[in-house]
């Protein structure tokens, strides 16, 4: 696996491979209509901006992009985290999370993490700080913030 930093022509690609894993892995967990305002909210002009802004990277196997995520430095929050639905359970998640966690400079990172994703996070030493909906398209969505401190490192 090769983990590189994010170019904007990724950013279609991104979003369809955020499409197919909320639809086919999220969908568990979520409603068809959860997932529909999901997936349907996203704004693509917006995506492209924040992926640019954010230090974001991009997991690639043999050429294909398989998992991304990104997070703010400055403020420690982990935006996005998706892999592929044909590539879940294989350290995808992991190894980004190990190459972003660190590049927080406060000494924590956090994010609002999905009922499906909650898991793994608590596996990373994430703790829940609060249980929220969120609010897409008019349909609440449940989810939860969590919070990972750091210590000196590089973490895992």
């Amino acid at each position: 696996m090769k983990i590189r930093p994010y170019h904007a022509e990724d950013c279609p690609v991104l979003l369809e491979l955020f499409r197919g894993t909320v639809y086919n892995v999220n969908s568990r967990d979520y409603s068809p209509e959860q997932v529909a305002a999901w997936v349907g909210c996203v704004d693509p002009a917006r995506w492209a901006v924040t992926l640019a802004e954010h230090v974001t990277l991009v997991a690639e196997i043999d050429g294909v992009v398989v998992g991304f995520g990104d997070i703010v430095p400055e403020t420690g929050y982990l935006d996005r985290l998706y892999v592929h639905c044909d590539y879940q359970r294989r350290g995808i998640a992991a190894a980004l999370c190990d190459r972003l966690e660190p590049l927080s400079r406060t000494g924590e990172v956090y994010s609002d993490v999905s009922v499906t994703a909650e898991p793994f996070f608590a596996a990373r030493g994430y703790h829940v700080v609060r249980r929220q909906l969120v609010e897409r398209c008019g349909v609440l969505l449940p989810n939860c913030k969590m919070l990972r401190k750091l210590t000196s490192g590089i973490e895992r």
